[in-house]
């Protein structure tokens, strides 16, 4: 007579500074602290394009694309196979998105080495203005809340 011995369930994976990721979850998990990246889109191990970028979204629709365009990254967990993490020679840390013959490198950086700023040159008359129209405003909602 035999003792029936449920199998024992696998503990999860740990992966430490690399390894190969599988699982959406926990790719979406690993991008989702991704903000400013240096990307590289590789076809048959030649680069196709290069820049650097922000990450707006990170999601998984089967029916949607992961997008770059300007400057932006709207990454779809389902465009890709598996999650390639690893370390550079320059010890960064790679995040590399495979699916057949295609890679998309993500290289966290700092901050966009053109920084975006909007310089606005407003005279002072002009901003007096702005406040002058705002109090009036306000006064006449107050008038109008007492006629009530």
């Amino acid at each position: 007579m035999s003792k029936y011995h449920p199998m024992k369930s696998l503990p999860a994976p740990c992966i430490v500074n690399q390894g190969i990721v599988i699982n959406q979850d926990d790719i979406r998990r690993l991008l989702a602290d991704l903000c400013h990246v240096y990307y590289v889109h590789s076809i048959d191990g030649q680069v196709s394009n290069e820049g650097q970028g922000l990450i707006q979204e990170i999601f998984s629709d089967s029916h949607q694309s992961t997008l770059v365009a300007n400057r932006k990254l709207y990454i779809n967990v389902q465009s890709f196979d598996y999650l390639q993490l690893s370390k550079s020679t320059d010890d960064q840390t790679c995040f590399d998105l495979i699916q057949d013959n295609l890679q998309l490198r993500l290289i966290p950086v700092s901050q966009i080495t053109q920084p975006q700023t909007i310089s606005r040159n407003i005279d002072a008359e002009t901003i007096e203005a702005m406040v002058t129209e705002v109090l009036s405003a306000r006064l006449d909602v107050q008038l109008d809340d007492e006629e009530f």
